[in-house]
């Protein structure tokens, strides 16, 4: 199974496929990480379109299972709070559009569920994702490490909804 993790951002959007499987409690595979980059001297709108269009070319390449978006959850800046959400939404509405499982997490759920503990650090979570998915060093730039851990948050929550579902009285 190949998930698609997407950490939003006008500017820089990180993304990173990671190949897994939801029996395999520990085992990831890199396929590919990097930034889509928006020109910050373009009107906002120009800049939406060309994620769009780069977001939609990458969907197209990678043909993932499901798509994994980080969740605005709190941003001290609200100048950056509004950008991180246009871009979440284009990522959201087009994998929604071809028809994409699409899930949504929390910077604090993808700490819990890369490193086990919800208050991490940065640099203890994108430490983890290069262990778990057996990579010699962090991927850079931190956009495209933070969107694999978005992706390996999947396997690792949808991994434990089937546990929890098949331990329920039918």
């Amino acid at each position: 199974m190949f998930v698609l993790g997407v950490d939003p951002g006008l500017t820089r959007c990180g993304f990173g496929l990671v190949e897994g499987s939801l029996e395999d409690a520990e085992r990831f595979q890199a396929r590919r990480a990097g930034v889509l980059a928006t020109d910050p001297g373009q009107p906002v709108e120009q800049r939406l379109a060309t994620l769009l269009v780069d977001l939609s070319s990458l969907l197209s390449e990678t043909r993932p299972d499901a798509v994994v978006v980080e969740r605005v959850f709190f941003q001290r800046n609200a100048r950056t709070a509004i950008s991180v959400a246009q871009a979440s939404g284009v990522a959201v509405a087009l994998a929604g559009s071809r028809a994409m499982i699409v899930r949504q997490f929390t910077a604090q759920e993808v700490k819990l569920a890369v490193t086990g503990y919800g208050a991490a650090s940065k640099s203890q979570v994108q430490g983890m994702v290069a262990r778990l998915c057996g990579l010699a060093d962090v991927p850079r730039p931190a956009d495209a490490a933070d969107a694999l851990g978005l992706a390996i948050t999947y396997f690792v929550t949808a991994r434990t909804e089937r546990r929890l579902a098949a331990g329920r009285p039918s």
